[in-house]
């Protein structure tokens, strides 16, 4: 990539990354007011709650100076203070860059403005975080400008991610439309799982092309090719459309599944704010999990 090039994408980056951060917040901001934490009983300094003494517990763990107030005897339990690591990786090959006139955003906007709402609350809830790209160190507090930095040193990507490194029993969430063929998601997924980490994939799209809401003769462009395709009537191949979409879908649950990876589907003519929550639901820990 020539210097002229880069010049032109750091300033391109430059101009939208201030008010991408703007709208991840107050989606974040919103998105927060409805959750409860993600606090969790554990070995740890800060304190979380009191409880009654049970059966099993042994007296050294008894707050006498709170018992000393009832009759009963009671456990000061503190919090779960260990932070996992989070990492983030959105598309941006050229399929992400449309939409159509169904859609008031781009897809890779959509993914970009999830990506670091997603992060605002994990910082918030104590995590530490990294974007998915070669060199990034993981942040933790208020790092969030330095994740928006990273987002932009971030590859654009052709379907997947590359072979980056990600610490052992992190947590991964990848965004993006995954229309890649499923042989390749699988063996990235598969890799991933290996390492091992755990994680959520989440497939953006247009609605255009959920639906194919298109009539009569449509001339359909590749992305970043010249291929063409002349349709004479749409209509006509919509329930093959709509079938190949499906099993795409379903061989991408599939194959999260089997890897322990969730997977949901988001439209950019949704708002941000329910996929937002949804996700970082599905990164909660689990009852009993460390």
């Amino acid at each position: 990539m020539t210097p002229a090039v880069l010049a032109r994408r750091a300033e391109a980056l430059g101009s939208r990354l201030p008010p991408l951060l703007v709208a991840a917040e107050r989606v974040a901001a919103t998105v927060a007011q409805g959750v409860h934490g993600r606090r969790r009983v554990g070995q740890g300094d800060s304190f979380w709650q009191f409880r009654p003494f049970v059966d099993g517990d042994t007296a050294s763990r008894i707050d006498w100076r709170q018992s000393a107030r009832s009759d009963r005897n009671f456990i000061r339990e503190t919090e779960w203070e260990a932070a996992q690591t989070v990492g983030l990786w959105r598309d941006g090959g050229p399929s992400m860059r449309w939409r159509s006139r169904h859609a008031t955003t781009e897809k890779i906007e959509r993914a970009e403005i999830l990506l670091l709402a997603l992060a605002s609350l994990l910082l918030r809830g104590g995590e530490r975080v990294r974007m998915m790209t070669m060199g990034a160190r993981s942040v933790a507090g208020r790092g969030l400008d330095r994740l928006a930095e990273q987002l932009g040193e971030m590859p654009d990507g052709d379907g997947m991610p590359g072979d980056v490194p990600v610490p052992r029993h992190a947590r991964v969430v990848l965004i993006g439309d995954m229309l890649a063929p499923l042989e390749r998601v699988q063996a990235t997924i598969g890799r991933l799982a290996a390492i091992p980490v755990s994680g959520h994939v989440v497939q953006v799209l247009d609605p255009a092309e959920a639906l194919l809401p298109y009539t009569g003769r449509v001339r359909f462009e590749g992305f970043g090719t010249s291929e063409t395709a002349l349709i004479p009537r749409v209509e006509s191949v919509r329930d093959a459309y709509t079938q190949r979409l499906a099993e795409q879908q379903a061989g991408l649950a599939a194959i999260c599944a089997a890897a322990g990876f969730g997977f949901s589907v988001h439209h950019t003519d949704h708002p941000p704010e329910a996929a937002l929550l949804a996700l970082y639901a599905a990164l909660a820990p689990r009852a009993g999990r460390r």
